[in-house]
């Protein structure tokens, strides 16, 4: 097959980026995207050809919003230092941030990524506890650092996982239906990772869960579902956290925090992506108790975290979901979504279960509706064809074969009538793959 220009140059910079930042760093789809531009829902690439994004949380309230862009530019061009001056930036900030939570959670510290606020997650949980222990689920991320990344079973730690770590089978909601009706299951399955922390000196510092269980496929869960494994943390003397960078900041579209949702109040409360639009900002939020245990056990600073250029886009991000009525949005557009989602069960066997919440849903894909032997190779090949129609979205979830939809919060009815249609077509064409 002949290349057109457009290949040789992609080809080009592929190579080139496989040299410089290493042969498996990784990228999107069978054919990257070489992305320019983003406005809104749509992104642009370098041939002026527009998809429209189903994938991206981290642009929360729409690619290069005017508002967060005015408040970065107008705040760089005054002042941009670290947090040990004084600024009434990140002062103003994390008094709005922490007025959406419960009262108990009234203290933040601001660092610049998701995985950094994870980390100072289960050490505060450590400083508190004076104990070691994390349980996590066996499906999740949490994040890159070396503390967080031994949480995560994709790629398993050099030299093997460390002995304070422990891993919950994660819940099933499409296999596994009758153990998903009280969250009993998963509560016993906490409390025998708890017993062996015991059992080998170690203790329980606390367990870690996002809250919509996003990366674990975001099973569909039974109100309350987490209280009987959270009890069981308590009792333990451990600390609940609940990691939002998923389900943060209105995604769901019914509460602004996805622990909200899920009917409890965590001891502590990490985000990331969404909070700067794009802008590398992330916040540990806490009670004042825990926070100054913390700061007694740990010399923490971090250099960027809470600069006011940062801290002004974040206030601009809250500013967009208040004045735009973006999480009642999410509310609307995703049930509307899933409406539409639904009935393509019906003309495609492949789909095995279609759930979500607000801007976050998707469909578990299936070889087979009797077994219901999951089907990664169908997702991967439907994200790939999705790409080439101009829509971009993931696959996520236990087994890989969960279609992960999570547009920017704008996203509107059109655009979702628009994306189910392109799905329709794709799984037309992909359905019937054997296993």
């Amino acid at each position: 097959m002949a290349y057109s220009q457009e290949n040789l140059a992609e080809e080009a910079l592929v190579s080139r980026r496989s040299r410089l930042l290493g042969a498996k760093s990784q990228l999107f789809y069978d054919e990257p995207v070489h992305l320019v531009r983003g406005e809104g829902v749509w992104l642009y690439d370098a041939d002026g050809r527009k998809y429209l994004d189903a994938y991206n949380n981290v642009a929360h309230v729409g690619h290069c919003h005017p508002h967060v862009v005015e408040a970065l530019c107008r705040q760089a061009s005054l002042l941009n230092t670290h947090t040990r001056y004084l600024h009434t930036a990140i002062l103003d900030y994390v008094e709005r941030l922490t007025a959406t939570f419960d009262a108990s959670l009234s203290t933040a510290i601001l660092s610049c990524t998701g995985s950094e606020a994870n980390d100072i997650a289960l050490r505060m949980a450590q400083a508190a506890t004076g104990r070691m222990g994390i349980i996590a689920t066996d499906a999740t991320y949490h994040g890159n650092t070396a503390a967080v990344s031994q949480l995560s079973t994709r790629m398993p730690p050099v030299g093997g996982r460390a002995r304070h770590v422990r891993l919950v089978p994660a819940p099933d909601s499409y296999r596994h239906p009758d153990a998903m009706a009280t969250g009993k299951a998963f509560g016993d399955a906490v409390r025998e990772a708890i017993a062996s922390l015991e059992q080998d000196g170690i203790g329980l510092s606390g367990m870690i869960l996002c809250p919509l269980l996003a990366n674990e496929g975001f099973p569909a869960l039974s109100s309350g579902f987490f209280g009987d494994a959270l009890r069981a943390v308590r009792e333990a003397g451990g600390l609940v956290i609940a990691d939002e960078v998923q389900p943060g900041f209105g995604r769901t579209g019914s509460h602004f925090w996805g622990h909200q949702r899920a009917g409890f109040v965590p001891d502590i409360v990490t985000m990331g992506k969404p909070m700067g639009n794009g802008h590398p900002v992330a916040a540990v939020v806490t009670t004042r108790e825990i926070l100054a245990t913390f700061r007694n056990a740990f010399r923490y600073f971090n250099t960027f975290g809470g600069n006011p250029v940062s801290s002004a886009v974040a206030n601009a991000v809250l500013d967009v979901l208040e004045q735009e009525d973006l999480v009642a949005n999410a509310f609307d557009v995703g049930a509307y979504a899933q409406g539409l989602l639904r009935p393509l069960a019906d003309r495609h066997e492949c789909i095995g279960e279609v759930r979500g919440a607000g801007l976050f849903f998707g469909a578990e894909l299936v070889h087979d509706r009797k077994t219901r032997e999951p089907a990664p190779d169908i997702a991967e090949q439907v994200a790939n064809r999705m790409r080439h129609r101009g829509v971009l979205m993931g696959k996520t979830g236990i087994h890989g074969n969960v279609l992960k939809i999570r547009p920017p919060m704008p996203f509107s009815r059109d655009n979702a009538a628009f994306l189910i249609g392109m799905l329709d077509e794709v799984l037309d064409e992909v359905g019937g793959v054997p296993a």
